[in-house]
């Protein structure tokens, strides 16, 4: 098999939520992204955190594969562009089907669709 920079496919998801949202106790995610180097689950660039990309940006890692059921499109945030044919990552491939979007349950404020990034 052939490596690609910036994916490990050995390495497992970091958890199933956003590691930084879930530090705190009022911090919550709309849709979350899994770092393909190092398995760092983020949110999504429409969470109010962005953790994913941030993550991206500190780190250098350049890719990242939705962490969302039935998704499997990953992004580079060097050439800012869809990749196909990336290969298959660590299990698990997304967070559980039963966990609410958004998330996590209990943190998500009723006016949530207001507070997402455009």
């Amino acid at each position: 098999m052939s490596t690609i920079p910036g994916i490990d496919p050995f390495v497992p998801p970091s958890g199933t939520g956003c590691v930084e949202c879930l530090e705190t106790d009022d911090q919550w995610w709309f849709h979350l992204r899994r770092c393909a180097q190092c398995g760092h689950v983020g949110c999504c660039d429409s969470s109010p955190n962005q953790h994913a990309s941030k993550h991206g940006a500190s780190t250098g890692h350049p890719i990242i594969q939705s962490f969302e059921p039935g998704e499997d499109w990953v992004w580079s945030f060097e050439t800012e562009q869809y990749y196909d044919g990336a290969p298959q990552l660590a299990a698990p491939d997304s967070h559980p089907a039963n966990q609410p979007v958004p998330g996590p349950a209990g943190r998500v404020p009723a006016n949530w669709q207001e507070l997402l990034n455009q």
